[in-house]
């Protein structure tokens, strides 16, 4: 059916996209080449010898060289390093499939809910989906959540929000004492994992392991910040949706990946071009960057048949919500099973979603606004 999300704010990039295939924006005072297409994403996210990742602190848009000192990893290098140092944090990542995770991962989406039910009113961006990721970031990297008490504390982006200067130095002194005392009293848990792993044959630096670390709090904060509060404002302006995922449970996980596709929390990433090459008339000499948009690309009309109406059970749906090729999000299961879980423990509990108030959110820069999800999101979970 027609998305109320994209009502307000039709796809920004559409016409660029049909017309160009390229949209150039201006990214603190460099103009960078924006591919829009799906197939044009997708081969260039696979091309790391020609776009390459390796670019400390420029593959996030806006660069991040201001508000942190280490290379994100595994996130800023290229193959054959990078899967050397993706499979470090990967059996932590992986967590998110254990029988005793999911169960974790359940019970704190129903005591959140409970607790939502209870109230008159609920702020869903600070007082539901903030809670929600770092509950289950805690649950995720096995450590206790009186550390998530903290994590609750930093906002919807580590570095974003508020003064990101101050914010990732203290980011970067909380997570040094992360890692002494891991190193002082190892665990079983992400942190301890860092402390004792090794790359290539030799421990990990400490510059390395802040590597990881930064990813791990900054990667996926926002991103499922906007996805929670935007799937929820999704199913009380659509209540048609709502029931068609109560009528059978089985529709839940196809509907999680139409709801990706259709939030594409993440908008975009940049790539380093290792050689001069020509974007759709575009030169781009190397040394330059481009972005890959992926929030574009999952508009793709040749891809994906009337993109802006929101289809719970569409098939296929190849989106690229969590990118693409060797940096495909090492999040995405994690991402998976906090909206697979939220939605079931909606469907079963809650009997309408009432929006008291929505402040939208957008990314506004010099050749496009997009809207993101929400600032602030303030509903009544009406219980079953």
């Amino acid at each position: 059916m027609p998305c109320p999300f994209h009502q307000q704010q039709p796809d920004p990039f559409g016409e660029p996209r049909r017309k160009d295939g390229v949209l150039v924006n201006n990214f603190q005072g460099n103009p960078v080449p924006m591919l829009l297409r799906h197939e044009d994403v997708r081969r260039a996210a696979k091309d790391w010898q020609q776009f390459s990742s390796d670019a400390p602190f420029k593959v996030p848009i806006p660069t991040e060289e201001d508000v942190r000192t280490v290379r994100q990893l595994p996130l800023e290098v290229d193959p054959p390093e990078q899967q050397e140092y993706r499979a470090i944090a990967e059996p932590y990542f992986n967590r998110a499939k254990l029988p005793e995770v999911i169960t974790q991962m359940e019970t704190l989406v129903e005591q959140l809910v409970t607790d939502a039910q209870s109230r008159d009113s609920l702020e869903i961006v600070r007082e539901f989906a903030i809670p929600l990721q770092s509950r289950a970031l805690a649950i995720l990297l096995n450590m206790p959540q009186s550390e998530a008490d903290i994590w609750i504390s930093w906002g919807t982006h580590v570095f974003r929000e508020g003064d990101g200067t101050s914010k990732g130095a203290a980011l970067e002194t909380y997570t040094n004492s992360l890692l002494d005392r891991a190193q002082a009293n190892p665990g079983t848990d992400f942190f301890s994992g860092l402390t004792q792993a090794r790359f290539q044959g030799r421990p990990l630096t400490r510059e390395e392991m802040l590597g990881f670390c930064s990813i791990v709090f900054a990667g996926g904060r926002d991103t499922i910040i906007n996805s929670v509060s935007g799937i929820i404002w999704h199913l009380s302006a659509q209540p048609a949706d709502f029931s068609f995922l109560r009528e059978d449970p089985k529709r839940i996980v196809g509907a999680s990946e139409e709801f990706f596709r259709v939030l594409s929390p993440s908008t975009h990433l940049a790539r380093l071009c290792k050689a001069p090459v020509n974007i759709h008339g575009i030169d781009v000499a190397a040394g330059k960057f481009v972005s890959l948009n992926f929030a574009a690309a999952n508009y793709d009309e040749t891809v994906f048949e009337a993109p802006e109406e929101v289809r719970l059970d569409r098939r296929p749906n190849p989106h690229v919500a969590f990118g693409f090729g060797a940096h495909l999000c090492l999040g995405a299961a994690h991402a998976r099973l906090v909206v697979r879980t939220l939605l079931k423990s909606l469907c079963d509990r809650v009997e309408r979603i009432d929006t008291l108030e929505a402040v939208d959110k957008y990314e506004n820069e010099t050749s496009y606004r997009r809207r993101l999800a929400f600032d602030r999101l303030t509903v009544r979970l009406v219980a079953r």
